[in-house]
């Protein structure tokens, strides 16, 4: 079932044009939204979540219009935005119950066994009672989930949900968002790579506020198929490659760097072809090189 249709979104900030004709579709599952900081991302959350107006296009979620139907969307979402706020003096528990009567959960029976239900899928349960303040990183990200979760929503929009955790808890955070997929529509917008690779199959990759790719992961990859190398030299060219070539990654070998690149042409020098990841499709659809 389509989820999402975005047709021809335009957003302007007076004389910038942060979305340049926008035009993307969602199907049930985990779909990702990959791209650099500034590319346009949280303003395109924004509006799906009916927060921001735009100038131009047709956004449909679920067949509801979200400018003529806005109120019949907002009762089907649930939104962790970038940076999430928290009022610190409230325990877990009770922020729950304050969101859930925001969003209209006022029978309290009803609302105890949602806010303990989300509590216990974010494993949040033995911290349920704890001041928000004494709360890690990864404790407020799984908070934010639990909010969005609340009421039950068909989709639910993630902005930079992983920013500023450690790697344990992004694995862990990783792994709770895959298993709400399965009950869930969700849009994981984000730049870091891993989170993509390790939980979507279908991603869209937006720079400078427009959208370069959609298909799956593997069709990413496939980007870069024939234009990205491992090129090894010694130390002392490691600034003319960094000036040459558009580079993935480095690593040192004895008294030489090993350099993961892109380009079209074959570098001259000790180089070999490598298999595409998504990363190096991803930089080689940002930067158009491309077979």
């Amino acid at each position: 079932m389509l989820t999402l249709k975005i047709e021809g979104l335009q957003k302007n900030y007076r004389k910038f044009q942060a979305l340049k004709n926008i035009n993307l579709h969602m199907e049930t599952g985990l779909f990702g939204l990959l791209g650099p900081n500034g590319a346009g991302k949280s303003t395109l959350m924004k509006i799906l979540s009916t927060i921001l107006p735009f100038q131009d296009g047709k956004v449909t979620i679920y067949d509801f219009d979200l400018v003529k139907e806005g109120d019949k969307v907002r009762q089907l979402l649930g939104y962790l935005p970038q940076h999430f706020n928290v009022p610190t003096q409230f325990t877990g528990r009770e922020f729950l119950h304050y969101v859930a009567s925001m969003k209209g959960i006022t029978n309290q029976q009803g609302r105890h066994l949602q806010v303990e239900k989300v509590l216990e899928e974010v494993n949040l349960l033995p911290q349920a009672n704890k001041k928000i303040k004494g709360y890690s990183g990864g404790m407020k990200r799984r908070l934010g989930i639990a909010q969005a979760l609340l009421g039950n929503p068909k989709l639910i929009i993630l902005d930079e949900p992983t920013a500023g955790l450690d790697p344990s808890e992004r694995i862990r955070f990783r792994n709770l968002i895959e298993k709400l997929s399965k009950d869930h529509s969700i849009i994981l917008s984000t730049h870091i790579i891993s989170d993509i690779e390790s939980s979507c199959e279908n991603v869209a990759v937006i720079y400078q506020g427009e959208v370069l790719f959609q298909g799956s992961t593997e069709e990413l990859a496939e980007k870069a198929v024939k234009v990205v190398w491992e090129l090894s030299v010694p130390f002392s060219e490691y600034d003319q490659v960094e000036k040459e070539y558009v580079i993935i990654s480095n690593r040192k070998e004895k008294d030489r760097v090993v350099f993961r690149i892109i380009s079209k042409e074959k570098p001259q020098g000790e180089v070999s072809p490598v298999q595409p990841t998504i990363e190096d499709g991803y930089m080689a659809v940002i930067n158009g090189v491309m077979p």
